[in-house]
C-alpha cells in the first residue's frame, strides 16, 4: 500500500459551505497535477446544514489508486494530516447536531499533524481555546478575517487559495506550490489568486503545541443509546417543564427558566454572543419574545438573561432591542465560559459594568450576521489588504 493523505475542513454550515467546497476540491486538483488520485466530499455532521452549525468537508489523496480505494472505504478518515478551521471560534470545539457531544477541533489531527486556522489572533490566544492532545501537533495561522457569506453568496477574498498555499508549504509531500498554482489557473483562470497562494506559501509558519498546552477541560459528551436499549416503535421523549429561578444574593425565587434539549447545546454554532446591560434594560420582553431558540431566562425581577449553552448567536436580540447598547453582540473569542451574566451582575454590579464596558469597547468589527441582507463586497478590500500586509 502507498501513502494516504487526509485533510478535513471544518466550517460554519451555510455561511462557509462554498469556501469549504472550493478548498477540498482544489486540494484534489493540485494533487492530480502531481499524478496523485484523490476525492473530495462533504459531511454535514449527520444532519442537513443549518446556519452556523459546524460541518465538515474532506479531501483524501493517495499515491496510487489502490490506496485511495482503501481510504474511500471508510465513512470518514479516523485521523488527518491537516485539520483546517476556517473560523477561529471553532477552536473551542464543535458539535455537529447532538450526536457526539463536543468534539475538539484537533480530534482527528494525527501526531505531528497540523491545525490551520483562519484568524487575526496570535497562537497564544488560540492555543488555550483548543482542547489538549496527548501528543504534540503544529498550529499554523493564515492571517485574515474569517470568511463568512451565505447560502447563495460567496465572498471571494482569496481565503481558499491562501490556505492552499499554506498546505503546500506545511505538507510538501502532498503537493508543491507549482501544482497549487497550476490547479488555481485551471479552476479560476486568475493569476492574482495564484499570486496570493504564493504569498501565503512564503509567509506561513507554524508553532508546536505541546501536550500540556491547551484547554484541560473534558469536552461535553454523552453515551449514545445501544440498540438493545431502544423500546419498540418510535418514541421521542418530550423536554421537561421548566422551573423558577433563584436570586444568588437575595435567595428570592421567581421568573422562569425553560428546560432545554439535554443533548444538543447550541453554543458551538455561535461566532458571537450577546452581552446584556441589565442596568439599562426596560423589560420590554422583545428579546425574550423574538429569540428563535428561547434562550432567554426570565429572572425573579423580570430581567432577561441569555442562557449561553442555548444561545446560537444569531443576533436577533440585538436587532430588536430598543435601548442603545443594552444588548450587544461580541466576538466569541472574547469569552472563556458560558456562565450566567445575570448572576455575575447580581453578585457585583460595579465589577460587571467594568467587564461589560471592556467587552463592548474592544470588540472587533462585526463581520457578518443579522444586519446583512445579501452581499459582502464591501468587506473584500479590507480582507485583501490584510492578505497583503499581515502575511499568512
Amino acid at each position: 500500500m502507498g501513502r494516504l493523505f487526509a485533510v478535513e475542513i471544518v466550517y460554519r454550515g451555510i455561511f462557509q459551505k462554498t469556501l469549504a467546497k472550493n478548498i477540498s476540491r482544489a486540494i484534489v486538483l493540485a494533487a492530480h497535477c502531481e499524478g496523485k488520485p484523490g476525492i473530495s466530499f462533504g459531511r454535514y455532521g449527520d444532519s442537513p446544514e443549518r446556519n452556523g452549525i459546524p460541518a465538515k468537508s474532506f479531501a483524501i489523496v493517495a499515491t496510487d489508486d489502490l490506496t485511495l480505494e482503501e481510504g474511500m472505504a471508510k465513512y470518514e478518515p479516523k485521523e488527518v494530516d491537516i485539520s483546517i478551521a476556517v473560523d477561529d471560534t471553532l477552536c473551542k470545539g464543535v458539535e455537529s447536531w447532538a450526536w457526539y457531544g463536543l468534539q475538539p477541533i484537533n480530534r482527528l489531527t494525527k501526531p505531528g499533524g497540523t491545525l490551520i486556522v483562519t484568524s487575526r489572533e496570535q497562537p497564544e490566544t488560540l492555543i488555550p481555546m483548543c482542547h489538549r492532545k496527548e501528543y504534540p501537533y503544529q498550529l499554523a495561522i493564515v492571517k485574515g478575517i474569517p470568511s463568512f457569506s451565505g447560502l447563495w453568496v460567496y465572498k471571494d477574498d482569496h481565503t481558499d487559495v491562501r490556505i492552499l498555499g499554506a498546505i503546500a508549504r506545511l505538507l510538501p509531500e502532498l503537493f508543491g506550490l507549482e501544482s497549487v498554482q497550476k490547479a488555481i489557473m485551471q479552476e479560476w483562470q486568475d493569476p492574482v489568486k495564484a499570486s496570493s497562494a504564493a504569498r501565503s506559501y512564503e509567509r506561513i509558519t507554524s508553532v508546536t503545541v505541546r501536550p500540556e498546552q491547551g484547554n484541560p477541560e473534558e469536552p461535553y459528551k454523552f453515551e449514545l443509546p445501544k440498540w438493545w436499549e431502544m423500546g419498540e416503535g418510535i418514541a421521542i421523549p418530550g423536554i421537561a417543564p421548566g422551573h423558577t429561578m433563584q436570586d444568588p444574593e437575595s435567595q428570592k425565587s421567581g421568573g422562569y427558566q425553560p428546560a432545554r434539549n439535554p443533548t444538543f447545546k447550541k453554543f458551538t454554532t455561535r461566532t458571537m454572543r450577546p452581552v446584556v446591560n441589565f442596568d439599562t434594560c426596560i423589560k420590554c420582553t422583545l428579546c425574550w419574545l423574538q429569540c428563535p431558540d428561547s434562550c432567554f431566562d426570565v429572572t425573579p425581577e423580570g430581567l432577561y438573561d441569555a442562557n449561553m449553552e442555548a444561545c446560537c448567536g444569531c443576533g436577533v436580540c440585538e436587532a430588536v432591542c430598543p435601548v442603545k447598547d443594552c444588548v450587544t453582540m461580541v466576538n466569541e473569542i472574547a469569552f472563556q465560559d458560558n456562565a450566567s451574566q445575570w448572576e455575575m451582575w447580581r453578585k457585583d454590579k460595579p465589577v460587571y459594568q467594568a467587564w461589560l464596558k471592556e467587552k463592548i469597547e474592544h470588540r472587533p468589527e462585526r463581520s457578518h450576521g443579522f444586519r446583512y441582507r445579501g452581499q459582502y463586497e464591501e468587506q473584500v478590500p479590507e480582507m485583501m489588504e490584510i492578505a497583503r500586509e499581515d502575511g499568512a
